[in-house]
């Protein structure tokens, strides 16, 4: 007698929430590091390559910064990502131990100045995001996220969410 066995289905990868998570340490390989976790991770959820690609830079830019403008001795940062297909959101966190310095839009005209030397990271997060944010990180830290839409149709952008940005001491 030939029995077939019933048809086994398990969800898409893309349909199920997910997270990921990693301590890197805070250098320029570590940074590194988390734009090539963060990518490898999105291509085993089988992200879409557009998204792939904005969250690529999104985790590279923000793991820069946390090496770059936030680096405390001995402490590393932490890469975040989180996968919530219902909302159709993706969520790219780094997590740093300077909660004294954060992101902020410029003051104006006389910031452009500083945008020629540098300061463009977050600009570009801005405009591969719906939105971004920084949020402390307890008990001394920050977080600064940023939210990208995995599907076609973009979410409120924050009026925080644009123009150019640099780590500041406010």
């Amino acid at each position: 007698m030939n029995q077939s066995a019933p048809p086994h289905t398990t969800p898409h990868p893309a349909a199920c929430s997910g997270s990921f998570t990693q301590l890197l340490s805070a250098t320029r390989r570590g940074a590194r590091l988390a734009r090539l976790l963060g990518v490898g991770q999105l291509r085993s959820w089988e992200m879409p390559q557009d998204l792939v690609e904005r969250a690529e830079v999104v985790v590279a830019e923000l793991a820069a910064n946390a090496v770059l403008h936030a680096h405390v001795p001995g402490r590393c940062f932490r890469l975040t990502l989180v996968h919530e297909p219902a909302a159709g959101l993706l969520r790219v966190e780094v997590s740093d131990a300077r909660g004294d310095l954060h992101p902020r839009l410029p003051a104006g005209p006389a910031d452009a100045d500083a945008l020629r030397s540098g300061g463009r990271g977050l600009a570009l997060v801005a405009a591969l995001a719906d939105h971004w944010d920084c949020v402390p990180f307890p008990p001394v830290g920050k977080t600064v996220r940023a939210v990208l839409s995995t599907r076609g149709d973009a979410i409120a952008i924050s009026p925080r969410a644009s123009g150019a940005v640099r780590m500041s001491d406010s």
